[in-house]
């Protein structure tokens, strides 16, 4: 039996491409994530949602809430899906990481590469796969919103094309988009990707 994973990044928050917010709390959506998290509910309202997971952080919880009220469900933090650890990185303004070498480690070879005192891609991987593989066994043949961030989309989407994890850069994965992933006993299938319900 397929479980289908509709595998939502946030909506955006005000420092999306200038800040790695990481797990930084406080990290909430502006007035454009706001619109981008109901466009997404009204998109979702018309699956057959049999559960909504959430990464715990501020700005995911905020883009699942819309969503879930619109399919009449109650919203539940999953850590497995939580941001990447990117340690002492946390924070720091993108131009001012761009000077450090163990950034573009990060950037080039991402299996090999750890942010200092955070967690490697690979890592993130297996705690979102684990995920998956312990809903598809709660909800077999249902569809399951989960909620969660660029790369660890990202690395979920890699597993399932059996691809390597230095492959993310080939891969877009924009804010409030959508992607759609089919696991059964069978195997999986990726059906879309990078899905962003027009305004």
């Amino acid at each position: 039996m397929t479980t289908t994973f509709l595998l939502v990044r946030h909506a955006a928050h005000d420092r999306v491409g200038t800040v790695l917010c990481g797990r930084m709390p406080g990290v909430t959506l502006g007035a454009l994530g706001r619109s981008q998290a109901q466009r997404l509910a009204e998109r979702l309202a018309r699956e057959d949602v049999a559960c909504i997971r959430t990464s715990p952080l501020e700005r995911a919880r905020e883009t699942a809430e819309p969503i879930a009220e619109r399919v009449g469900l109650t919203p539940e933090a999953c850590e497995a899906i939580m941001e990447i650890e990117f340690g002492s990185w946390t924070g720091k303004n993108f131009e001012a990481l761009a000077d450090d070498p163990r950034w573009r480690s990060w950037n080039n070879a991402r299996s090999v590469s750890r942010p200092p005192g955070g967690e490697t891609m690979l890592e993130a991987q297996i705690r979102i796969v684990g995920a998956i593989e312990e809903l598809r066994a709660l909800h077999p043949g249902r569809r399951i919103v989960l909620v969660s961030h660029g790369d660890v989309i990202k690395a979920a989407l890699l597993y399932h094309l059996g691809l390597p994890i230095d492959a993310c850069s080939r891969i877009e994965v924009e804010p409030a988009s959508i992607s759609t992933l089919a696991v059964g006993e069978w195997g999986s299938k990726v059906l879309r990707m990078n899905e962003v319900v027009a305004a």
